[in-house]
Parts: C-alpha cells; sequence; structure tokens
C-alpha cells in the first residue's frame, strides 16, 4: 500500500486466523483498542474447495467455520465501534453460493455425511450472503439507520485462493482457467467489494458483481441473486445457529 500510495499514508496490521474463534476474539479486541473508527469492514479472506473433510480447532466443518462462523464473529464484535462510525460492513460472497443445495443443511453442518469440497464451500457462501440481507432486516427493525451492510462477489478473479486450499486437480484446473478469457484480474475482482465500502447511495437490497456472462468478468453493479439467498426463515434460523454455535450475539437493540 505504501509503495502503491506513498509512505506518508498511516498502515497497520493485526494477525488473525479466521478459523480460531479465540484469534477472531483477539484480533477484534485488538482492534476495539487501537482503532477509533470504523468506516467499513470489508470481510474478504476464506478458504475455498478443501478437498477432504477438516475441522477446525473448534469443531466445525473448515471451511464454515472460518468463511461463515469466522467473518460472523467478527462482524459481531465490531459491530458497536461500526455503528458508532456510522460505518458500513461489507461480505464478499461468491456465485458458488448457487452452485451446491438451495438451503443451510442444519441437521449436518460439518457435513459428516457426502462431504463435497464444492457443496461446502458453497454452503458456506450462501451462509455469509444469507446473513447480510437478515442483518438488514434486524437493523431496520431496530430503528437502525446509520449502519449499511452490503452483499458482493469478487467473479472469477485470479487470486490464490483456489491453490490455498484446494486439490491438486482443482489446482490445476483452475490454472488453466486463469489464462482463458473467462477470469479477470485480482484487481478487477477487488472492485465490486471497493464500490460497497465507498459508494454513496447504494441499494442494500441488490447483490453487486460483475456483471458480464455468468457475472464472471465485466464491469461492476447489481444483478440477480437466486431466491434462495433471501428466504427468510431460513435465515432466521441460520442466524440463531450461528449465535448458539459460537457464544457470540449481536448488540443490536431495538
Amino acid at each position: 500500500l505504501k509503495q502503491e500510495l506513498g509512505n506518508a499514508i498511516k498502515v497497520s496490521n493485526i494477525t488473525m486466523d479466521l478459523a480460531k474463534q479465540v484469534s477472531v476474539k483477539n484480533a477484534a479486541a485488538e482492534v476495539l483498542k487501537t482503532v477509533s473508527q470504523i468506516d467499513a469492514l470489508i470481510c474478504n479472506a476464506a478458504i475455498a474447495q478443501v478437498p477432504k473433510q477438516t475441522l477446525t480447532v473448534d469443531g466445525w466443518e473448515s471451511q464454515m467455520g472460518t468463511n461463515h462462523f469466522g467473518n460472523w464473529t467478527l462482524q459481531a464484535l465490531l459491530f458497536p465501534r461500526i455503528e458508532k462510525s456510522n460505518g458500513r460492513i461489507v461480505t464478499v460472497g461468491s456465485m458458488g453460493y448457487n452452485m451446491g443445495i438451495k438451503t443451510i443443511k442444519f441437521d449436518d453442518l460439518n457435513w459428516d455425511k457426502n462431504y463435497s469440497p464444492n457443496g461446502v464451500y458453497s454452503q458456506s457462501k450462501l451462509a455469509q450472503i444469507m446473513c447480510v440481507y437478515e442483518l438488514q432486516d434486524r437493523l431496520k427493525k431496530a430503528g437502525i439507520t446509520n449502519v449499511k451492510a452490503y452483499a458482493c462477489h469478487p467473479g472469477a478473479s485470479k487470486t490464490s485462493l483456489i491453490k490455498t486450499s484446494g486439490s491438486l486437480v482443482t489446482r490445476f484446473v483452475w490454472q488453466l482457467m486463469k489464462f482463458s478469457p473467462l477470469v479477470q484480474s485480482a484487481e478487477k475482482g477487488a472492485y465490486p467489494q471497493l464500490m460497497c465500502a465507498t459508494e454513496p447511495n447504494l441499494d442494500q437490497s441488490e447483490f453487486y458483481g460483475p456483471t458480464g456472462k455468468n457475472n464472471w468478468t465485466g464491469p461492476v453493479g447489481a444483478h440477480k441473486l437466486e431466491l434462495h439467498a433471501k428466504d427468510k426463515a431460513v435465515a432466521k434460523k441460520l442466524w440463531e445457529v450461528s449465535e448458539k454455535e459460537t457464544g457470540v450475539k449481536w448488540n443490536i437493540n431495538s
């Protein structure tokens, strides 16, 4: 960042492992201690396509534990500072939300039966997206209008996501895809989240990402979100299950 924007800018970092709740809680505490204002919290980190069922130290399937529960806890703990700052929460989902079952597998959140690398990744991203719209409803019900929550995705972008945790075959296929016109640069993949973090007067009810073919590449804008991602009954249950699993509740008072 300093190479790009100059040494005068203030940049700091706090180490956090989203797969470990204790690490997320420690990092959130450090943020609250050192950061007086949060204009935008961008929840971008994730893992994907873990080939075999792996559990986090907290006992959750790794993709759900990292992508959903990790980000859930971080957002909840930082929410009071975000509210005080009239800030935004930007959740980076994925078009993968629509590439698995169209609901949350509450009876087997760890996928002990029929584990599927892509199926669980899809679940984790569906869970993240659903909680954005459930959060919006809860903020509205509580009369909180100064916090905005947005859901977006990067399309198909040349990042290290698959290389980090995918199987050899998945990584090989993705390496080939990176050379095709179906995949865009990591920089362009960052545009949707940057837009959600900075653009005024965005419609929170929308889903933002590339608007080209399959929503993989192209100009950023609002585009169709399948109805199952806004299933109110499932989203409400997911919120309650997430509170119970993590032991963390959002400080949203009506």
